[in-house]
């Protein structure tokens, strides 16, 4: 059997296994040995084992646990609660300020938990019910919390940037710095939708009550910015101790993860039933992101070790497209995989193919990565595969369909997609603090 036909079908028998719903961890594994021994014998066994070996010596991933873990804890520990009644009370003079607080307490908790699940499923219980309680059409209002809490996954500390960093050969440290720009611009964008589609669109937005009688303030100046210190410091000290030297991403987690505990017990939420449910919840994601780099390694590997990057560097070659053609090809390849495949598939199968490709027509390979995970955000948000809105359907008020979510989250996939394109742009805009900051 030609190589080339070898490499088809292992391309077409990813994306058969993923329609019939196989899990993508075992699809990419089974693939890669059944290929692999076609293409080079009984030795693709002996590559099983040598690279779990080799993948999970490398104490980076050690951080992913520890993330997952501070972002459960921090979950559990009642700040994302107390974070937005500061911020309701604080912007509830400006029309669609309580959509913009949404959005505000989604950056901000987004930036301290790195996990889409915990970030969006607290968000929904958090913000969604007195939105609606307030007249936010309900469009609007799942909208906001399934744009905002996928941010999660791409302002640092993310996982999926400690996933990225040893497959695509870059710094998870410039990654982080990298993405804290363009995740602050998508939710500056979000505030501002929001505050202007209250102003052109009736019904959207529930007009401001200039003088409410029966609302107390709950709190002060101070007292609001003391409920906000802990989540700061934390986030500051973490972030802090990576981007300055201090700490390396894994150690840095580590104290991220005992001071969500300590954080909880400020709280006084550090109860053993939030203990042992955080590392249930941490053993779980964990393994499942665990056993899907084991699987998309397997794969990859069997791949190149078929000639695999020879014959898709000539079938693009062949197309003529040149650089650009040729980036926004791998560009739309990554959006169409995001509708269907899960973040931690699509950089394990596009990333260790496409990204040699791109860096030898001379892009600058941080720039190609940060603009990829940027893309990957509407892989959240996209039909039918789209695991935030899963979230939201799941634990939103009676009342709220699916098909409310859909509409709601369409205006936010389009700023991601303009997100995108001025990342395009201007890479160098991307590359300016990662220069600063490593």
């Amino acid at each position: 059997m030609g190589t080339e036909l070898l490499i088809i079908l292992m391309i077409v028998g990813v994306l058969v296994g993923v329609m019939l719903g196989f899990p993508i961890a075992f699809t990419l594994a089974g693939l890669g040995l059944l290929f692999g021994f076609f293409g080079d014998g009984p030795v693709v066994f002996h590559l099983m084992g040598s690279r779990a070996v080799t993948l999970f010596s490398d104490v980076i991933f050690i951080a992913i646990p520890l993330f997952v873990f501070m972002g459960c804890m921090l979950e559990r520990s009642g700040v994302a609660n107390t974070a937005f009644a500061v911020l309701n009370q604080w912007l509830r003079k400006i029309k669609g300020g309580l959509g913009i607080a949404s959005v505000l307490i989604c950056v901000v908790f987004g930036a301290s938990v790195g996990v889409v699940g915990a970030s969006v499923v607290t968000m929904s219980l958090l913000c969604i019910p007195p939105m609606l309680n307030a007249g936010y059409d309900k469009r609007l209002a799942t909208g906001i919390v399934a744009a905002g809490g996928t941010l999660g996954i791409l302002l640092p500390p993310s996982i999926m940037l400690v996933v990225l960093g040893p497959i695509a050969g870059v710094g998870v440290i410039q990654l982080f710095a990298g993405t804290i720009m363009p995740g602050l611009l998508l939710g500056l964008m979000y505030g501002i939708y929001v505050a202007v589609i209250g102003h052109v669109r009736k019904g959207m937005v529930p007009e401001v009550i200039k003088n409410d009688s029966n609302y107390v303030k709950e709190f002060s100046l101070a007292r609001g910015i003391m409920s906000f210190l802990p989540l700061v410091v934390l986030i500051s000290v973490v972030l802090g101790a990576i981007f300055f030297g201090i700490a390396a991403p894994t150690e840095a987690a580590g104290v991220g993860a005992l001071g969500a505990i300590i954080m909880a017990m400020l709280y006084r939420k550090c109860t053993w039933d939030a203990l042992y449910g955080s590392a249930m919840a941490t053993i779980r994601a964990s393994s499942m992101v665990f056993f899907v780099i084991l699987g998309a390694n397997i794969f990859t590997a069997a791949f190149f070790r078929l000639g695999g990057t020879r014959v898709v560097s000539e079938a693009l070659t062949g197309l003529g497209l040149g650089p650009v053609g040729t980036y926004a090809v791998v560009l739309l390849l990554v959006f169409s995989l995001g509708i269907f495949l899960d973040w931690v598939g699509v950089i394990l199968i596009v990333v260790p193919v496409f990204l040699p490709i791109l860096v030898g027509y001379g892009f600058h390979p941080l720039a190609v990565c940060l603009t990829i995970v940027i893309l990957l955000q509407t892989s959240f948000v996209t039909p039918p595969f789209a695991y935030t809105i899963f979230y939201i359907a799941g634990v939103a008020p009676p009342g709220v369909k699916v098909s409310d979510i859909y509409r709601g989250v369409t205006p936010f996939i389009f700023i991601q997609l303009i997100v995108v394109i001025l990342s395009l742009a201007f890479p160098n805009a991307l590359l300016w603090l990662p220069g600063i900051l490593v």
